[in-house]
């Protein structure tokens, strides 16, 4: 029987591991790929800070990663809406391995060149832009409506989980083995995501003709979005989010002027922000239940911005990295109640463009939002620009929840919706309320 007025606390929802044999193929070779993926990702910056001593050459490590992430992103929709899914993201998984080896190679052959180790890095990062939109999609035709936002929460404790302790591998594969190690430990994780990505079932778009025949998209999901308030309100709630408080950018000058500058200090704050993430993610159990998804995002976005204010404010080091645990856990909630509102709310035939929008404002807002950041800071202060970020993200925030009533009413699948794997016939009906 339901308890009202009590909020029971419960662990991470595992029943989507125990449902769907291809989502948790899917999990496991997610999981493996973001672990291969933070390897490499500090094996890349020490081996471009080795070659060019420049904090400049480690900067151009974002314009290698930022700019295909929002250039083949987009494509990556049109592709999914067109192509089978699975098909897709096979072929993207193999050119990431490929981009692997290929920087494993250049590791073991002594490249000085830094050059081709940034382009080498582009090609994998355009891969993976590429099949992102496709990828996003897998879990709300893998499992039931009401175990959505569940999976989406799994994948999120095990990217908390790989930003944790993908660094600290790398640090000790590189010192003992060197980059090429490092480059193929990533190599190996990208074939444990292929072989997940081969056993997944076929997921044409809904819409393709029975024989397989491909429906090109006519609209891109820009247009989509803007037509539906849900999809708008949700996706408009996390760039307010990130646009305006994004914190990452200030953290060492935060650290430098209240903290003396001590590196270890710098490393707990990214800490603190992951375990809050995590700790999130293993109750997760707590929100993933919940049907008011709108307002469960709308909130949490909310508690995120007035946690970087408050963080911005706090003078005893406890009491920041306090802020920043609890910002890292509002992070989460908001992340997986939005991107388990954004697939279950959109047609399927338009699921990879919709799912491409949100891969750019995911990518987009946070660089923003920390160039944003540290602008405001240099011309006034670093509390000054947290606590002001912050409560901007509160305005803003609550301005979308004020003028968005279909967020705030919607309510997620109930248990009895089912996942949309085998079937195409509902295309028609769903595609008629975007067009």
């Amino acid at each position: 029987m339901r308890m009202r007025g009590r909020v029971r606390v419960r662990f991470l929802d595992t029943r989507p591991l125990r449902s769907s044999q291809s989502f948790r193929d899917l999990w496991i070779g997610t999981s493996a790929s973001q672990v291969g993926g933070q390897i490499a990702n500090v094996a890349v910056l020490a081996q471009v800070w080795d070659l060019t001593g420049s904090p400049v050459g480690t900067g151009a490590i974002g314009l290698a990663t930022g700019l295909p992430m929002v250039l083949f992103g987009l494509l990556g929709g049109t592709l999914a809406d067109t192509f089978d899914r699975r098909a897709v993201v096979r072929a993207t998984t193999a050119g990431q391995l490929l981009a692997a080896a290929g920087l494993c190679v250049q590791a073991l052959a002594d490249n000085r060149n830094v050059l081709l180790l940034l382009a080498l890095v582009a090609m994998g990062t355009s891969c993976s832009a590429l099949g992102a939109p496709a990828r996003r999609t897998f879990p709300v035709r893998l499992l039931p409506g009401d175990q959505v936002a569940a999976g989406l929460a799994l994948t999120n404790v095990s990217f908390q989980a790989a930003m944790l302790a993908g660094p600290a591998m790398a640090g000790l594969i590189i010192a003992r083995w060197g980059f090429p190690a490092a480059y193929a430990a990533q190599a190996v994780t990208m074939i444990v995501s292929m072989l997940a990505v081969i056993r997944l079932p076929a997921m044409r778009p809904e819409g393709a003709d029975a024989a397989g025949g491909r429906r090109r998209p006519e609209r891109g999901g820009w247009r989509i979005v803007l037509r539906r308030p849900t999809l708008w309100g949700s996706m408009a709630t996390d760039l307010s989010a990130t646009l305006l408080a994004m914190p990452i950018a200030l953290f060492p000058l935060v650290n430098e002027i209240r903290f003396g500058g001590n590196p270890q200090t710098l490393g707990l704050f990214l800490s603190a922000v992951a375990v809050g993430g995590i700790t999130a993610g293993l109750l997760s159990g707590t929100v993933t239940r919940w049907r008011r998804g709108g307002l469960v995002q709308l909130s949490a976005a909310g508690v995120w911005g007035l946690a970087l204010a408050c963080f911005g404010l706090a003078g005893p080091l406890w009491l920041a990295l306090g802020c920043l645990a609890v910002a890292g856990a509002a992070d989460t909630v908001s992340v997986v109640t939005r991107s388990a509102l954004v697939q279950l709310e959109t047609p399927d035939a338009y699921r990879g463009r919709v799912s491409s929008v949100e891969h750019v404002i995911g990518v987009a807002g946070p660089e923003l939002g920390n160039f944003r950041g540290g602008l405001l800071a240099s011309a006034t202060s670093a509390p000054f620009s947290l606590v002001f970020g912050g409560l901007s993200a509160i305005l803003a925030i609550a301005a979308v929840a004020a003028t968005n009533a279909p967020l705030r009413a919607y309510r997620t699948p109930p248990a009895a919706a089912k996942p949309t794997v085998p079937g195409v016939a509902a295309a028609a009906a769903t595609a008629g309320q975007i067009a």
